[in-house]
């Protein structure tokens, strides 16, 4: 059972919070121009306004996540698995410098060598 004090503590609690902010989101608008691009982020794929009582209003906005660009995650498996054997070990890794940088992330079930599945896992 709730004590009384903290009943009335947490109803006058609850009912301050609404005086912090508000908080309301709206659809991006469908335009035919490109979207506005961040210089760190992708496509523009939100955004928040909250309004405050006692200061200034905030916006958040999310971006979508660009691409990795060029060749630094591009594996030709078959290049790498310089043995054959249907793994890329620590040592064949070493040549892509991505992959021996993340190696050990890849690696999900710890045997020391990547296979095409644990690859295509860090692709996606």
């Amino acid at each position: 059972m709730i004590r009384t004090s903290t009943a009335a503590g947490l109803l006058a609690l609850a009912a301050a919070l609404p005086a912090f902010a508000q908080v309301t989101t709206s659809p991006l608008q469908q335009v035919d121009a490109q979207p506005e691009l961040s210089s760190q982020s992708g496509r523009q794929t939100g955004v928040v306004t909250m309004d405050r009582d006692d200061g200034p209003q905030i916006i958040v906005r999310s971006y979508e996540p660009r691409s990795a660009l060029g060749d630094q995650y591009r594996v030709d498996f078959a290049a790498l698995d310089v043995d054959g054997d249907g793994y890329i070990s620590r040592t064949e890794a070493k040549t892509h410098p991505a992959l021996d940088a993340e190696f050990n992330a890849i690696d999900s079930n710890r045997d020391g060598r990547l296979s095409r599945e644990e690859l295509a896992g860090w692709l996606r």
